[in-house]
C-alpha cells in the first residue's frame, strides 16, 4: 500500500527540528516493517490544536483524492489535539486511510470515547445530507406543480451529473415569473444539476433585470 509520513512539532526550538527528523526517520522503518511504499514526507511546525496547517491539508487532499492508503505518524497527538485531532480523524476514515503509528506499532485503534464522537459525528452529517437532498427535491416538486418541465427548457443539461458552470437565467427568469422564491429557484437548479446558491441567482436575476431596464 502507498503510504505518507506525516510529522509535526509545536515550536521552533533546535530540539524540536531534530524530533521532525528523528520522527521521519523512525516512521520510515515503521513503513519498511509493513512493506508499504513512502510516496511522500510531511513536516510541520504548528499547534496540535490548529486546522489551519499547510502540510496536514495536503494530506488531507492527496487523501481524498486516493493517492495513498496509509498514513505514518509518531501518535495520535501528531495529528492533532482535543477537537482538531477529531476532525482530522473523521476526514481520514471518510477517505478511507488508514492511520499507523509508532505508539501502536501498528494500525491506530480509536478510543471507545473517540469511537462515540465519531459515530455522532457521523450521524450529525448524514442526516444534514438528507436535508439537503429532502430541500432539493421539495423546491423540484414545487416548481413541476407550477407547471416546471425541466426536460424542455434545459438545452445545455451535459450526462453524468456534473455541476453546470453557466447559471441559466432563462430559467431563473422562468420560475421567478412563477412566483417561486430565490430560495426554491436554487434548490431547483440543484437538483438539476447546477451548483448555484441563492445568492447567485439573486444576484444573476437582479443583473437580469438591469440590463433589461437599460
Amino acid at each position: 500500500m502507498k503510504a505518507i509520513i506525516y510529522s509535526r512539532v509545536s515550536t521552533d526550538k533546535e530540539e524540536q527540528i531534530t524530533s521532525l527528523e528523528r520522527q521521519e526517520a523512525e516512521l520510515m522503518k515503521l513503513a519498511l516493517q509493513f512493506k508499504f511504499e513512502v510516496v511522500n514526507c510531511y513536516r510541520e511546525k504548528a499547534s496540535g490544536f490548529s486546522l489551519d496547517r499547510e502540510e496536514l491539508l495536503n494530506v488531507l487532499d492527496l487523501a481524498r483524492d486516493g493517492e495513498f492508503q496509509c498514513l505514518l505518524v509518531q501518535d495520535d497527538t501528531r495529528l492533532g489535539r482535543g477537537k482538531a485531532k477529531m476532525a482530522i480523524l473523521h476526514q481520514l476514515i471518510k477517505y478511507n486511510i488508514k492511520v499507523y503509528t509508532l505508539s501502536n506499532n501498528g494500525e491506530y485503534t480509536l478510543t471507545e470515547a473517540d469511537e462515540m464522537v465519531l459515530d455522532i459525528v457521523s450521524t450529525v452529517e448524514e442526516y444534514q445530507r438528507k436535508l439537503h437532498n429532502m430541500k432539493i427535491k421539495r423546491g423540484m416538486r414545487k416548481a413541476v406543480k407550477e407547471g416546471y418541465k425541466p426536460q424542455k427548457n434545459l438545452k445545455n443539461q451535459t450526462g453524468g451529473g456534473r455541476d453546470k458552470k453557466e447559471v441559466p437565467i432563462s430559467e431563473i427568469v422562468r420560475l421567478k415569473n412563477m412566483k417561486l422564491t430565490f430560495h426554491d429557484i436554487a434548490l431547483t437548479l440543484r437538483g438539476l444539476g447546477f451548483d448555484v446558491s441563492k445568492a447567485t441567482v439573486h444576484r444573476r436575476y437582479k443583473e437580469h433585470v438591469e440590463n433589461t431596464d437599460n
